[in-house]
């Protein structure tokens, strides 16, 4: 029976696996590239390997280990079950110019809950950990929170590449990093002055969807979910300091991401990203943050905390 059941369960990987390469063929090319990044290669039992990109931060994006490492668990449970959430830790940087093995282990399978903890390694080391917890679909209570009133995405400017006059005050790096093609396209409600940042409230609010469309394939759309989750939660933490990433005189770093889908997903579509920031302290930040759609269902929750250390000034 548990062959059988494996079988079965390889098929459908093969299937949703040629529906993607059909996909691609005729995707955005930014998008269909990050697609692709999230497609493993299975070199032995539990055990993955992924490639990086670089989109121009100094280490691997966390979002995108975030979303392979998803993409991992994913292939060790059975197509039925979906991520309801998901713990993770941000241990050492990641290496653009190496591949990363993603070692999963099958914690649990149960009635209605699969477990499974996913260990990613680079150059003999762990850079990162992931729990996740996976479910058979059930009916049951219902209540969310209600969608924050703001400004439609189609009242607001792109906010994913800053005006040419500011572009041209940052240095040569910074305009590489922001001159990049996305997967995604951002409409921030609350505009920030990166370069002259002002102190503000510790929140914010971002409409966000990938800059083409995808498949019906809901496992892809939770991962890359978590891929872009990892966007505008730590920034929140500095905005009543007045801080920024582009001032030069922090030094930071997500430390551990924790998220919970609520109901399935459509990143091909706008969610407008609600995010505050209760806390900073001993260097470190915590923001958390509420996605819904533009019909006002609540999809998932996060929450991150993450470095904020103050550079010493010199001497």
């Amino acid at each position: 029976l548990r062959r059988t059941r494996m079988q079965r369960n390889l098929r459908l990987r093969a299937r949703v696996a040629a529906q993607r390469c059909v996909y691609t063929a005729a995707m955005d090319a930014k998008l269909a590239e990050l697609v692709r990044l999230l497609a493993l290669e299975p070199i032995e039992d539990n055990i993955f390997r992924g490639a990086s990109r670089d989109i121009g931060s100094p280490q691997v994006f966390g979002g995108q280990v975030l979303g392979q490492a998803l993409m991992a668990a994913y292939e060790t449970v059975e197509p039925r079950r979906e991520v309801h959430s998901l713990h993770a830790y941000f241990l050492r940087r990641g290496d653009f110019n190496a591949p990363i093995v993603y070692d999963v282990d099958r914690a649990r399978d149960g009635h209605s809950f699969d477990a499974r903890r996913v260990v990613a390694i680079q150059h003999g080391q762990q850079i990162f950990n992931l729990s996740a917890s996976f479910q058979a679909s059930e009916q049951g209570l219902e209540h969310q929170a209600s969608m924050p009133d703001v400004p439609p995405p189609g009242e607001l400017a792109d906010s994913g590449t800053p005006p040419r006059e500011l572009l041209e005050q940052l240095p040569e790096k910074l305009q590489r990093l922001f001159e990049k093609q996305r997967s995604f396209e951002f409409r921030m409600v609350e505009p920030v002055d990166y370069l002259h940042p002002q102190k503000l409230p510790p929140w914010q609010h971002i409409w966000m969807r990938a800059v083409g469309p995808l498949p019906d394939d809901e496992r892809l759309h939770r991962c890359l979910l978590a891929y872009v989750s990892d966007y505008n939660l730590l920034s929140t933490a500095l905005r009543p300091h007045g801080a920024s990433f582009l001032t030069g005189d922090l030094a930071t770093a997500s430390i551990d991401h924790a998220m919970w889908f609520h109901r399935p997903p459509r990143v091909d579509e706008w969610l407008l990203y609600s995010v505050d920031s209760p806390s900073a302290s001993g260097a470190r930040g915590f923001a958390r943050g509420m996605l819904h759609t533009q019909d006002g269902r609540l999809i998932a929750s996060t929450a991150q905390e993450g470095l904020l250390r103050v550079a010493k000034p010199p001497g």
